[in-house]
């Protein structure tokens, strides 16, 4: 996908060879009108000088760098300036649920043993939530409440941890007592972790701890623990336990199965050595313990988040390897699943959920109003490792409210690139260093600030200081921003173009002496257009910034056919009229009336003729013809000035009116105190009537282009009251850009 940089250099590079065409067009036709070469080459120069907007890409890098700064102060930090503007392009937001949804703080909020939810400790499972756990408590905190002490490693081991230690009083002696002798640390495919170990005399042998996903655990289990007996794991026993982890996962809690083995001390003595490459000792036929159930409530936040991104026209999907069931509660509990699934609707009916008709399960909000029958889902990363990219492709078409859970790293990357084949523009959220092919392959990388690694935040193109999903949203508002900002910045600064290309234009074929100098044209170039440009940056949003559709960068440019109709078409015209009035007023206050003038730059431009008749038959030397030409070219940049000051207020808005918009930009009300104060200066220091060919003015000559300015002004209140009173009219349709 192209982004405004390159659209912009491509932009600027068509301009040059347009400009260089009609350049060359234009030098050929003076000397086919018998003009001479000097005359055609300041024709060439000034006609390229004046066509090419030298001063746009530079303009546009500040507006873009001024605006990674200030999304920087609200958490999101840009690492290449062109997604600063990708950023209001975002249609598709694939988030992760843990610490960007949700607080990632766990707490334990149940037990489930001996067939019921309890709140009571059961100390073999506090065993295994102590010994099979990388996390640890910081050195140095004795005295800190355990609740409040800082540790090292996962969410969730830290939350076992600090239940294990008020259970225990002491995880650290309690280790002591069982000494690790081997590892497995928890992978995305077995979506368990494994520990062995022994107690320190070597009575009971060797333990097995196993924690891990309920469903992955009771597939390695065989026994279950009940009422202090072991006893077989029948259907009807796997049952009960499922519907325990369903009905916790239902409460948006995450359940962790715990499970033990005791291995034999013949086949396994106290010097065997545990190989977890080549697994030697067993990880089937266990015994299940419990679950423990933790809470990660959801940002406060994120629901409003989440209805700003929908109002939008953003689909908010989240991608989790947590249990469909509790990324089902918490996507519901934020928003972005509005309305039942299939799976609630079977609930609800008490039937299967082959039975349902999918088309049943509608979401609540239409986003978009091609899309009739919005419909939500959950899907297990189990079916989604089964479809082809056709059948994904049709679950995105038909769904707009969807959760992929229990999702790998693999399927996240399948699932940005599914939406990218859909013509979305694609945002993920990663904190893994697993995470970081989707990153690279998402229109826009999101890394996590606090709990990403740092490979995810190298391969992502913005990083989330402070890991809240409100945070991407407010990006994706100050990337619209900076698109709507960028295109008034654009529309202004092309708009002295035209007032700029017509006086080399007319100097061939009227044969009038030059109106405008190309060192004036660099003057507005670099000079009085740079500040009042940069300025519009700041501009506020206006109310609709996050209530219409996402821009389609293959289809809606920034720069496009109705911007450029409207800058050199319609205001960009009355700028040149206003120009050209200012030139001729003040040539007819001199005595040349502007029929005079006509034809009459080879005699004026002759340096041996010290007696050319203006209209009164007074006689004019060289010398004293070109200072009257340059205050002639003064005063037709002082009017470029005064109708850009009429310009820069109506590129404030693009559909509101100014009285609505209000003038409290105080940068831009800068830029043209700025810009006046330039214009008075250029023409009014000494010395610049030699280094710039500028000179002063009478103070009637500032007059001249204020009608102008004045009519511009009502032109386009005009057209935006159109714009507004019939939304989706012709005038919209063909000015509105």
């Amino acid at each position: 996908m192209a982004n405004v940089i390159d659209e912009l250099e491509h932009f600027v590079l068509f301009v040059a060879g347009v400009a260089i065409f009609f350049g060359a067009t234009f030098f050929g036709v003076a000397l086919l009108l018998g003009h001479g070469w000097m005359a055609a080459i300041v024709c060439f120069i000034g006609i390229v000088v004046a066509n090419v907007p030298e001063g746009l890409i530079a303009t546009v890098t500040v507006c873009l760098s001024l605006t990674a700064k200030r999304m920087a102060s609200v958490n999101c930090l840009v690492k290449h300036l062109e997604d600063v503007e990708t950023l209001g392009c975002i249609s598709t937001i694939c988030s992760d649920m843990t610490g960007i949804l949700t607080h990632n703080r766990m707490t334990v909020a149940h037990l489930w043993y001996d067939k019921t939810s309890k709140y009571a400790t059961r100390p073999k499972m506090v065993r295994i939530a102590t010994l099979c756990n990388m996390a640890d408590f910081k050195p140095g905190q004795q005295d800190i409440p355990v609740l409040r002490r800082q540790c090292t490693g996962d969410p969730t081991e830290i939350a076992l941890l600090k239940y294990a230690e008020l259970s225990t009083g002491s995880v650290r002696l309690y280790r002591t007592k069982y000494r690790k002798v081997a590892e497995m640390i928890f992978n995305s495919t077995d979506k368990c972790q494994l520990s062995i170990h022994t107690t320190d005399d070597g009575k009971e042998g060797h333990i097995i701890f196993m924690k891990g996903a309920p469903e992955c655990i009771l597939e390695r289990c065989k026994t279950i623990l009940l009422d202090g007996l072991e006893v077989e794991l029948d259907c009807h026993l796997r049952k009960e336990f499922n519907n325990a982890h369903l009905e916790l996962g239902g409460m948006g809690e995450r359940a962790i199965a715990f499970c033990d083995f005791h291995l034999d001390t013949t086949q396994f003595p106290t010097d065997f050595q545990f190989d977890t490459e080549n697994v030697n000792f067993p990880t089937q036929g266990l015994r299940l313990v419990g679950l423990i159930s933790m809470i990660d409530p959801p940002l406060a936040s994120v629901p409003d988040a989440v209805a700003r991104c929908r109002s939008a026209g953003i689909n908010v999907v989240m991608v989790t390897g947590d249990h469909p069931i509790r990324a089902e509660a918490i996507a519901k509990s934020v928003g972005i699943i509005s309305e039942e699934t299939v799976e609630d609707i079977a609930v609800r009916r008490q039937v299967a959920v082959e039975d349902v008709n999918p088309c049943e399960a509608k979401a609540g909000v239409n986003i978009s109003a091609s899309v009739n029958s919005l419909q939500a889902a959950v899907i297990h990363g189990a079916d989604l490792q089964q479809m082809s990219e056709e059948e994904l492709g049709e679950v995105i078409r038909h769904h707009t409210e969807i959760v992929f859970a229990r999702t790998s790293f693999e399927q996240k990357l399948m699932i940005v690139q599914g939406f990218q084949r859909q013509g979305r523009v694609v945002a993920v959220t990663g904190d893994d260093d697993a995470d970081s092919a989707a990153l690279k392959q998402a229109n826009i990388g999101v890394a996590l600030g606090i709990a990403g690694t740092e490979m995810a935040k190298e391969a992502a193109d913005i990083i989330i200081l402070d890991d809240s999903f409100v945070s991407i949203v407010d990006g994706v508002e100050e990337g619209r921003l900076i698109c709507d900002n960028l295109k008034k910045s654009i529309a202004y600064t092309l708009t002295s173009n035209v007032p700029e290309i017509w006086p080399f234009i007319a100097y061939i074929l009227l044969g009038i002496p030059l109106p405008l100098g190309i060192l004036t044209v660099l003057c507005i170039d670099f000079g009085t257009d740079i500040i009042p440009a940069i300025s519009l940056v700041y501009e506020q949003a206006e109310s609709d910034v996050m209530k219409r559709q996402p821009r389609n960068p293959l289809h809606d440019k920034v720069i496009n056919e109705r911007l450029v109709s409207l800058a050199y078409g319609q205001i960009g015209m009355i700028q040149a009229f206003a120009g050209f009035f200012a030139y001729f007023y003040v040539m007819s206050d001199n005595g040349f009336l502007p029929w005079d003038l006509v034809l009459l730059r080879a005699k004026w431009d002759a340096k041996a003729l010290n007696n050319v008749l203006d209209s009164y038959g007074q006689e004019w030397t060289y010398a004293n013809r070109k200072i009257l030409q340059h205050t002639c070219q003064t005063a037709f940049f002082v009017s470029v000035v005064v109708v850009q000051w009429a310009n820069l207020i109506i590129s404030k808005t693009r559909r509101k009116s100014i009285v609505q918009q209000g003038m409290t930009n105080w940068a831009l009300n800068f830029a043209l105190v700025f810009e006046t104060l330039l214009a008075i200066f250029l023409c009014y220091c000494p010395g610049l009537d030699y280094g710039l060919n500028m000179y002063g003015l009478r103070s009637t000559w500032w007059f001249p282009a204020v009608p102008f300015s004045f009519l511009i002004f009502i032109y386009d209140e005009a057209r935006r009251y159109c714009i507004r009173r019939w939304p989706g009219g012709w005038v919209e349709k063909e000015t509105y850009y």
